[in-house]
C-alpha cells in the first residue's frame, strides 16, 4: 500500500471539523456571546464580574463560546494583563481534592510551586489560596461539566470556591460553570445557591437549518472546492438534529464521512459516505466515552464488565462494589466509599453503558441489578488501553476473565 500525505479532499487541517477547534465565527450564538461578554466585561476594568452558570444540552456551543471569549479577552493585552483564565473539565476530575490541586498547579509557574499528591485537603486549599494571591488580579475559573463533579462529590466544593474571596488578599475569583443539566441548581444546597448568586445563560439546541449553516462554514474552511456533494451537509445536520441538535455530532459525521471517502479513494464526499460514517460513529462513541471516564469510574466499569462476562446476566450492586474494591486495591488505588460508587453507577447508566433496575430480595430488602448495554469485546480493550487498567489487561487475551474470585454471591448489601 502506498501512503500519501496530500489529501484530495481536505484543503488544510481537518482539525477544523473537530469540536476542540474554535472558529472565528460561531453562527447562531451571537446573543449568547454578547450576554457572556457583557457579564465578564468588568474583569477588563479590574473589577470582579458576577459568577455565571451556562446551561444547555451537549453540543450547543457552550464551551466554544467561552473559549472564543477567552481568546478575545487575551488578545486585548493592554487590558487583559490582570485577568487569568483557569479552565477545567470536571468530567475528568474525581474528587474535591483533585479539583483544588489542579487549580493550584494551573497557577504554578515552576515545578517547585506545584502541590504534590499527599498533602492534606486543608494544606492543598491553603496552597491554592497562596498561589492565587501570588498571581493576583481577576481569576476566571471555568468549570466545564460542573454538574458531573457535584453529582459525584456533592456541592461543598462549590461552597468552598464561592466564599474564597473572603480569604484572598490580592486576587479575586469568579466562577463560570458549564452544565448539561438544565435543573442543575435545583439540587444545590440553599447556602451554595446564595453564595454563587450567579447569572444564568441558556443555550438552546440547534435546529437542522442552523446546523447546516455551521457545517457549511466549517466545510468551506476544511475542504477543497467542489468535493462535497449536494445532500451531504443536509444529511449530517438532519441526523444531528434528531439527537438534540448536537453540533459536535454533526461535525464528527462530516469529518468521518470525508475520511470514509478517502479510504474509498473517492474524488467526492457523497451522502452514502455519511451513512457509513453514522454507523461507524455509533460504535466509536462507546469506545471514546470509556476512554474519557474518570479513573475510578473506569475501574468500576471494568469490574462490572468482568462480572457480567462471567455470569452473562444481571449483577447485583453489592457484588459490583466488592469487585470494584478488589480491583482498585490490586491497581494500587484507595477504593472510594459505596456512596461515591453509587453515583458512578448512575453516571454510567446516564451514558447508556449499563442499565440498573431495582429488584426485590424479599426479607433482604431491595437492591439494584446491573445489565451491560455495550459490546464487551469492544469496551474492555478500550479500557485496557489506559495505563491505569493495563496491568490487569495485559496478562491474558482480550475478552477473557482477567481476575478470579471477584464475585461474592453472599453479598446483598446495596449502595
Amino acid at each position: 500500500m502506498i501512503l500519501t500525505t496530500k489529501s484530495e479532499l481536505f484543503r488544510g487541517s481537518r482539525e477544523v471539523l473537530r469540536d476542540s477547534y474554535v472558529p472565528s465565527r460561531l453562527p447562531h450564538r451571537e446573543e449568547q456571546i454578547r450576554r457572556v461578554a457583557e457579564i465578564l466585561a468588568p474583569a477588563l476594568r479590574g473589577d470582579l464580574p458576577s459568577n455565571i452558570l451556562i446551561y444547555g444540552k451537549i453540543g450547543t456551543g457552550k464551551t466554544a463560546v467561552v473559549a472564543q471569549i477567552r481568546q478575545d479577552i487575551q488578545r486585548r493585552s493592554d487590558l487583559a494583563s490582570g485577568v487569568t483564565f483557569i479552565t477545567l473539565n470536571c468530567g475528568n476530575i474525581d474528587t474535591p481534592y483533585s479539583l483544588l490541586q489542579t487549580i493550584a498547579n494551573g497557577l504554578a509557574k515552576s515545578d517547585a510551586e506545584r502541590i504534590p499528591t499527599g498533602w492534606s485537603l486543608d494544606r492543598v486549599q491553603s496552597g491554592m489560596r497562596r498561589l492565587m494571591d501570588t498571581r493576583g488580579g481577576i481569576l476566571l475559573l471555568v468549570l466545564d461539566e460542573v454538574d458531573r463533579l457535584v453529582a459525584r462529590s456533592g456541592d461543598n466544593i462549590l461552597y468552598t470556591l464561592s466564599q474564597i474571596n473572603t480569604e484572598l488578599e490580592t486576587a479575586r475569583l469568579a466562577i463560570i460553570g458549564i452544565s448539561n443539566d438544565l435543573k442543575f441548581t435545583n439540587h444545590l444546597d440553599a447556602r451554595v445557591r446564595s453564595r454563587l448568586n450567579e447569572e444564568k445563560v441558556l443555550f438552546p439546541p440547534y435546529d437542522a437549518p442552523q446546523l447546516q449553516d455551521i457545517l457549511r462554514d466549517r466545510a468551506r474552511e476544511a475542504f477543497r472546492e467542489g468535493v462535497v456533494d449536494p445532500g451531504v451537509v443536509e444529511r449530517c445536520a438532519a441526523y444531528a438534529a434528531l439527537e438534540n441538535g448536537d453540533a459536535r455530532r454533526a461535525l464528527a459525521l462530516l469529518r468521518l464521512a470525508a475520511e470514509m471517502a478517502e479510504r474509498d479513494r473517492a474524488k467526492r464526499i457523497t451522502p452514502d459516505h455519511v451513512v457509513k460514517a453514522k454507523n461507524r460513529l455509533e460504535q466509536d462513541i462507546i469506545v471514546d466515552c470509556c476512554r474519557t471516564l474518570p479513573p475510578h469510574c473506569k475501574v468500576l466499569l471494568y469490574a462490572i464488565l468482568q462480572s457480567f462476562e462471567r455470569r452473562r446476566n444481571g449483577v447485583l450492586t453489592g457484588e459490583v462494589y466488592d469487585s470494584y474494591r478488589r480491583l482498585a486495591e490490586r491497581l494500587g488505588l484507595q477504593p472510594l466509599h459505596a456512596r461515591s460508587i453509587s453515583n458512578y453507577v448512575s453516571e454510567l447508566e446516564s451514558l447508556g453503558l449499563i442499565r440498573a433496575t431495582i429488584v426485590s430480595r424479599g426479607r433482604g430488602g431491595r437492591t439494584r441489578e446491573i445489565i451491560v448495554d455495550v459490546p464487551i469485546s469492544e469496551t474492555m480493550p478500550a479500557l485496557e488501553e489506559d495505563p491505569l487498567i493495563a496491568p490487569v489487561g495485559r496478562p491474558k487475551p482480550r475478552g477473557q476473565m482477567l481476575l478470579t474470585n471477584f464475585d461474592n454471591p453472599a453479598r446483598t448489601d446495596t449502595f
